[in-house]
């Protein structure tokens, strides 16, 4: 139990830090879709899109090899032979990238932003040589630094933007030349290169104490575990961010593509707890999962760790579906259209973070490849459902996609570990609590449903807010009595 304290101990933080953060960054998501139409907001949307992407590519599964690898080698030269090859690939990439430029702004219809371009190669550029330093503290605990450093980032990150879109276009003689009314959303993009280069800044003497000429060695160990992940982790984003880039092609008329995907990436961000929740945990929970690899009680511990952590996003997931009547008000009025996939995504989200708990036996084993092939069969469901019924259905297409990809990795993931490294999940107590989640949701469908037909809007208000409260400790506390249990 003192390890899963530990775990839960080290999640809070860097939940905390990404919540947080998040939070503060998704605050901008009410600010942007009322200062911006859907179809300047979708340009938001596409661009981190492209970040995505491109950051598997340049980043080329490195940080889970080096959390492989660092307990079994000497972690100095893994680290160090780490950060070399990432700086020699990052050039190339960003150098390629940099030559496609004009090419690229013509095919994705951003003539009028060519400074995106330069803000993408930035990011992805300093993001990347980051991306070690940010692991190894990870791997030595120090989670509050972490912390402290992602927080002030996001806060360089969101105060800028603040500037230049809120404060700058009511006093703009205050920043002279720096403020440009035709760049408008590019602030956006333009204070992320800024918050990027000053974690890189921070970060730079460690880097360059660590420079030195990779061990041919380490890179022959390194690249062979590192490389399939390219594949997975290019196919994972097909499944989470390519039905974006996807609805800019499918939708013939330009403008009504970039409105779907303004609406479509505004009412994702509605689940936004949940995918917090799912990315702390993932920070906590790598580096722990590896260290307690050797342990002979370690399948049974991943048991308890999967239990807890669905336990835990059922309240995330259900609480938000509860209070949608009153989350709804954190986009925009024009954006609401779109509030019937949020639903599907949570559950989406969901299936997601247990696939990322069941992937640790492709890990532990070495079998990355393995890996590799869920996560390709994840992205055919993906592409096929998206351009079988884009143009049709838009972005709802796109959410059920979603959805059906990630429950079908989730369960072939389960199927095959099972058979290649066994662990004890406890499926009945898992689907007894997501019985109890159900049970009371579907109640509180019914009473309000009732109070609203009998004693009209007015009523409504009020008893199904009390309802949904109700209910919803009624579930939270059972969930923890079923805890307490396991």
């Amino acid at each position: 139990m003192s390890l899963i304290k530990k775990l839960v101990g080290q999640t809070a933080v860097y939940g905390l830090s990404s919540m947080v953060g998040r939070l503060l960054n998704y605050l901008l998501t009410p600010i942007l879709t009322n200062y911006f139409a859907p179809a300047a907001f979708g340009i938001n949307t596409e661009f981190y899109a492209y970040i995505s992407f491109l950051n598997v590519i340049f980043t080329y599964g490195m940080e889970t090899a080096y959390f492989r690898f660092c307990k079994q080698q000497d972690e100095g030269p893994v680290y160090s032979t780490g950060n070399s090859l990432l700086l020699a690939s990052s050039l190339i990439f960003s150098s390629i990238l940099f030559i496609l430029t004009p090419t690229i702004n013509t095919k994705l219809h951003y003539e009028q932003y060519p400074y995106l371009m330069a803000c993408m190669i930035g990011i992805l550029f300093f993001d990347t040589l980051t991306t070690l330093p940010f692991a190894r503290l990870r791997y030595e605990g120090k989670a509050l630094q972490y912390a402290l450093l992602r927080l002030g980032s996001i806060g360089i990150n969101i105060s800028s933007t603040l500037l230049m879109i809120v404060v700058a276009p009511k006093h703009p003689e205050w920043f002279g030349k720096l403020y440009q009314p035709s760049i408008g959303i590019g602030y956006v993009f333009i204070s992320n290169l800024l918050a990027s280069a000053l974690v890189f800044i921070y970060f730079l003497p460690t880097l360059l104490r660590h420079l030195r000429w990779p061990e041919m060695t380490l890179v022959k160990t390194l690249l062979p575990y590192a490389l399939p992940l390219i594949v997975i982790g290019f196919a994972g984003m097909i499944n989470e961010t390519f039905d974006r880039i996807l609805l800019n092609y499918l939708i013939p008329d330009v403008q009504e593509a970039k409105t779907q995907i303004g609406i479509y990436g505004a009412c994702y961000k509605l689940s936004i707890i949940i995918t917090l929740f799912i990315q702390a945990f993932r920070m906590a929970a790598e580096p722990f999962f590896f260290q307690h690899a050797d342990k002979a009680d370690a399948p049974k511990l991943y048991a308890r760790v999967m239990y807890f952590f669905v336990a835990f996003c059922l309240v995330i997931l259900f609480g938000t579906l509860f209070f949608m009547d009153t989350l709804q008000y954190f986009i925009g009025v024009k954006y609401r259209v779109g509030l019937k996939v949020v639903p599907i995504l949570l559950v989406a989200n969901l299936c997601l973070g247990i696939y990322y708990n069941l992937s640790i036996w492709y890990k532990l084993t070495n079998k990355t490849l393995a890996g590799s092939y869920i996560t390709i069969f994840g992205a055919v469901i993906t592409l096929l459902i998206n351009f079988a019924f884009i143009p049709q259905y838009g972005y709802v297409a796109s959410a059920w996609a979603t959805l059906i990809c990630y429950a079908s990795m989730m369960l072939v993931s389960y199927f095959f570990g099972q058979r290649n490294y066994p662990i004890p999940y406890p499926i009945a107590k898992i689907g007894l609590l997501l019985g109890v989640w159900i049970i009371l949701y579907s109640l509180v469908h019914y009473l309000v449903a009732g109070v609203y037909s009998a004693h009209g809007m007015w009523a409504y208000h009020g008893a199904g807010l009390w309802a949904c409260i109700s209910l919803f400790l009624i579930g939270c506390a059972t969930s923890l009595l079923i805890v307490k249990r396991v």
